[in-house]
């Protein structure tokens, strides 16, 4: 708490009174004095502790375990004040953030332990239907019913270096599981955590990412009486003037030094934080770049492609991206950059169908505004998933294609000479997709007037 806490703010919250039977409600012979002799080592009452405090000026609810309080595991005194804080951030609009280190449930409790973390579920998905962000630390260690509820199931999850994290505790593994498995650093590797973060770099780091969702500049309620202003268009970054055909559009659009999404997210946001991996077991930082970002005092969330084929994991990141972004009222931006969704066989056995097309369903029931430029190639539905109806704009060294021209021409059955005829039959340069309707306008740079089309929003 100390260690992310601004100085002299963190306040406790009061502790829920609950009648307990002599050594709980098992007669556990004996829990009573664990209870007791837990307490006089650690000084608390509980396994956890809840309060609020401003971390790094910004106010939230903090949940810290005492792993030295029987190994930091739920009994129903921690439901109990788990519950209250979950309540308490609801009522005064806060984020929650859980600071574990849990063993999991409690064995002297049994079943009425295990089925607190049915409590802290509800309690988390409530706050998360109220639009609060909730921003877990993992700390050492981090197991059983804690990860899989307070852990898993936050918005944006952190990590300390080396802490042991996984479903299964130590003393219940398999005898030959490998130990690199239920780290924090496994964790990140398999898509279930989005950073790695020193101790000495946690509370800027989690200042951080409560004030992107949760401070001043953070969302606001999309169906609310002021619904988010659309993320500003990003001006283009590379050579300017119009593609003579639609070969040299795709051309200009693989050249090697045309500028990527890095350039363009660093050139178009003051501060931002990734989120990583689809919370299914899969990554995709090559070919996908997610997270919230701070633009001239507003959050942003943005969903970048970076020119390769996009992975499954890539599009599923991109579709939790946006539905966390609509929830907390954030407008998004998406950079359109790929040649086609990734289509190899093991692109097919990881569900790259299933995850384009929720990448489709999060863009059209999006409540927030979504602002897309095409930065690059836009290769088939793999680049339109991400593309926002009405609200697409291209740079001049971009292109949009129903697929890609050699594809198109052998789909046609016609011969390597008819690839580049084929380009300009099918219309992809900027200025053909203003004439078509399919974007709105085409993006210079900086320069007043760079705007072929119709005005942009501002």
């Amino acid at each position: 708490m100390a260690l992310v806490a601004d100085a002299d703010s963190f306040r406790e919250l009061p502790a829920p009174a609950r009648e307990s039977p002599r050594d709980g409600p098992l007669g556990w012979e004996g829990y009573d004095a664990s209870r007791a002799r837990a307490a006089a080592r650690t000084g608390e009452a509980e396994s956890v502790v809840c309060g609020t405090a401003r971390v790094a000026g910004t106010r939230a609810v903090l949940i810290a375990f005492e792993f030295g309080f029987l190994g930091g595991s739920l009994g129903e005194r921690t439901g109990d004040r788990l519950e209250a804080a979950y309540a308490h951030a609801r009522a005064h609009r806060l984020p929650v953030v859980p600071l574990i280190a849990t063993g999991g449930s409690r064995m002297q409790e049994g079943m009425l332990a295990l089925t607190q973390l049915q409590r802290v579920a509800r309690q988390s998905a409530l706050t998360r239907e109220a639009g609060l962000p909730q921003i877990a630390v993992l700390r050492d260690p981090t197991t059983g019913g804690g990860w899989a509820t307070l852990g898993a199931g936050a918005d944006v999850v952190l990590a300390l270096p080396g802490a042991q994290v996984g479903f299964a505790g130590s003393r219940v593994r398999p005898p030959d599981a490998d130990p690199a498995a239920y780290t924090a650093e496994s964790q990140l590797a398999a898509g279930s955590a989005d950073a790695i973060v020193a101790p000495a770099e946690l509370k800027g780091v989690l200042g951080r990412w409560l004030r992107l969702l949760a401070g001043r500049g953070a969302g606001t309620a999309p169906d609310g009486p002021t619904p988010p202003e659309p993320a500003p268009v990003p001006d283009a970054l590379g050579p300017g003037g119009p593609a003579g055909t639609g070969w040299e559009a795709v051309e200009r659009a693989r050249a090697a030094g045309r500028p990527r999404a890095r350039a363009y997210l660093d050139a178009y946001f003051d501060d931002r934080l990734p989120i990583v991996g689809d919370r299914c077991g899969g990554t995709d930082p090559g070919g996908m770049l997610c997270g919230f970002g701070e633009r001239d005092g507003r959050t942003v969330a943005y969903a970048a492609q970076t020119g390769t084929a996009t992975r499954p994991a890539g599009y599923r990141t991109a579709a939790r991206l946006i539905r966390l972004a609509d929830r907390l009222g954030v407008p998004v931006l998406t950079l359109v950059d790929t040649p086609g969704a990734a289509n190899d066989a093991e692109a097919e056995r990881q569900g790259v169908g299933a995850a384009v097309a929720g990448v489709f369903g999060a863009v059209a029931v999006a409540r927030v505004p979504i602002t897309t430029l095409v930065i690059g190639e836009g290769g088939s539905g793999g680049a339109l998933a991400l593309a926002a109806p009405g609200n697409t704009w291209a740079t001049p060294d971009s292109y949009f294609s129903v697929i890609a021209p050699e594809l198109a021409a052998a789909i046609l059955k016609r011969p390597p000479e008819q690839v580049r005829p084929t380009a300009d039959q099918l219309r992809v340069r900027p200025q053909d997709l203003v004439e078509l309707g399919v974007v709105r306008g085409v993006v210079g740079t900086s320069a007043p007037g760079s705007v072929t089309g119709p005005p942009r929003p501002e």
